[in-house]
């Protein structure tokens, strides 16, 4: 117990005089993570609305990819997108290896499945009343789509949550294709993981209270949002 007691004064100590360095940390996480949602959640809110709605070709495999998607270990995408965007890969021309838009894409690829299942079951959870008054609608695809999407903006709500939570909290791809390199690609998950390594468990600490009050306001916000706050 002594020991615990120790490296919370530490992770106290360590808020109490944070420089520029760490709010630059987290200034980087923010970024990161905003970004990625917010794409994430802009494809794949009409994939989870077309795999609810829709019947077309491919449908089968493509919500196989989504369930699979949805379960992918970080550390292999972040391996997959290490192969293409290295120096000799197919992509290695960009030079995005070792940037925060190579964290980005890492992010994307897993925030995209985790919204288009929880809105396409959100949405395969409206009941059957709701889906045979939108289905009675005299409206285009999308317009049928917007309006099953606004039927269930709580699930959208909670679709944004998860995909804020999958990549906010996300090591292993960010660590992979961003390198962890100080004052360019560090962000509060690979900090953690260094000063752990260093056994420097009080900033370690101190990292973990500051991601976890970004992703408590977050989800609080997008609860609220999404009507389930006070």
């Amino acid at each position: 117990m002594e020991f615990l007691w120790g490296v919370l004064a530490d992770a106290v100590e360590v808020l109490s005089r944070a420089g520029p360095e760490l709010w630059m940390v987290v200034a980087l996480t923010l970024a990161v993570s905003a970004a990625s949602t917010g794409i994430g959640v802009l494809l794949g809110v009409p994939l989870g609305a077309a795999l609810a709605l829709g019947r077309f070709r491919g449908r089968g495999v493509l919500r196989l990819a989504v369930s699979v998607g949805m379960g992918f270990p970080p550390v292999l995408a972040g391996l997959l997108l290490l192969l293409v965007f290295w120096r000799s890969g197919p992509l290695g021309g960009l030079g995005l290896i070792f940037t925060p838009t190579a964290m980005v894409i890492a992010q994307v690829v897993l925030a995209t499945p985790v919204a288009a299942g929880v809105v396409s079951g959100s949405i395969r959870g409206l009941g059957m009343v709701p889906m045979e008054q939108l289905a009675a609608l005299r409206l285009g695809r999308v317009a049928r789509g917007m309006v099953a999407v606004r039927e269930a903006r709580a699930g959208v709500a909670t679709a944004v949550a998860a995909s804020f939570g999958r990549v906010v909290a996300e090591v292993g791809a960010v660590l992979v294709v961003g390198g962890n390199i100080v004052g360019e690609t560090r962000v509060l998950t690979t900090l953690i993981v260094e000063e752990s390594r260093q056994a420097r468990f009080g900033a370690a600490v101190a990292a973990g209270a500051v991601l976890l009050v970004i992703a408590l306001v977050v989800n609080v916000a997008v609860g609220r949002l999404g009507g389930d706050g006070p």
